[in-house]
């Protein structure tokens, strides 16, 4: 597989990619330093929203998405590995379902569960090694909710916190669906449908939905 490719999705030569990129060509700085310097810029850069669902194969394109203010994980993931391909690290998307143990009265209300899927996630291959990293939630979001923001060093995995700092669990890993070389717009509703019945078959006439 190509995770360098440019494609309709991971489209980074467009202007919107270009320009988000452009402060980070510099030869002096590491593989890693790169990495996360991108991984800062796009974690805080968008806001997270899981509540505004997508159907549309164009909604996940990564210019589509550097247009906006906020994403769910999915397009902040998209957004990241276009950035991390333009600048020549190769980068892939990871899906997973998880389950969310704070904060989790909205998620009840809209999605009728507290288990988010597919949620997505980055592979990004650095100095020979492919490291997870998890840009969804913002750094004032993890504030709110009483958790240390997530980092990326460029050099371990990244993943999502276990724990908020008074102990309780946040975060738990449920399902690994694995690693995608583009997006997977047809898994990603079959999943929806599967798992939303409800949400989907509101969704799937206009393509996209606020909850």
């Amino acid at each position: 597989m190509n995770y360098l490719a440019s494609s309709s999705f991971y489209d980074y030569e467009s202007g919107e990619i270009q320009a988000l990129v452009a402060e980070f060509k510099d030869s002096k700085r590491s593989q890693s330093k790169i990495a996360e310097q991108v991984y800062l810029k796009v974690r805080d850069g968008w806001r997270y929203n899981p509540y505004r669902i997508s159907l549309r194969a164009e909604d996940y394109l990564a210019s589509a998405i550097a247009k906006k203010k906020e994403g769910h994980c999915i397009e902040k993931s998209v957004l990241l590995i276009a950035c991390y391909r333009a600048l020549g690290l190769p980068a892939r998307l990871h899906l997973a379902k998880v389950k969310n143990h704070i904060g989790v009265e909205r998620l009840l209300e809209k999605f009728g569960s507290n288990e988010l899927t597919p949620h997505g996630m980055v592979n990004v291959l650095i100095d020979g090694k492919w490291l997870k990293a998890s840009p969804a939630f913002n750094a004032e979001l993890c504030v709110m909710v009483g958790v240390d923001p997530l980092d990326f060093n460029g050099k371990e995995d990244s993943i999502f916190q276990e724990y908020n700092k008074a102990g309780h669990q946040f975060m738990e890993y449920l399902e690994d669906y694995g690693h995608f070389a583009d997006v997977p717009v047809d898994f990603i509703k079959q999943n929806f449908q599967e798992n939303y019945p409800h949400i989907f078959a509101q969704v799937k006439d206009k393509g996209y939905i606020e909850l």
